[in-house]
């Protein structure tokens, strides 16, 4: 999996702005999703299944994690 990582490919939101707090995401085999922070990339990712990366998008479109 992490060679899988190295060579994913990342993409950051086009909403993030230059402070520096970005999340990347990429696509990876099977479906799943990782995701990283964009000042840590060589750091740890977390890596989701399609399933749980839907539900995650759904409930952020929902407003479910707005404060």
């Amino acid at each position: 999996m992490s060679d899988e990582l190295k060579v994913a490919d990342w993409r950051k939101s086009s909403f993030s702005g230059d402070n520096g707090n970005c999340v990347e995401v990429a696509p990876l085999s099977g479906g799943r999703v990782a995701v990283r922070d964009s000042k840590d990339r060589s750091g740890p990712a977390l890596v989701f299944t399609s399933a749980e990366w839907s539900a995650f998008r759904t409930g952020m479109s929902r407003g479910e994690f707005d404060f």
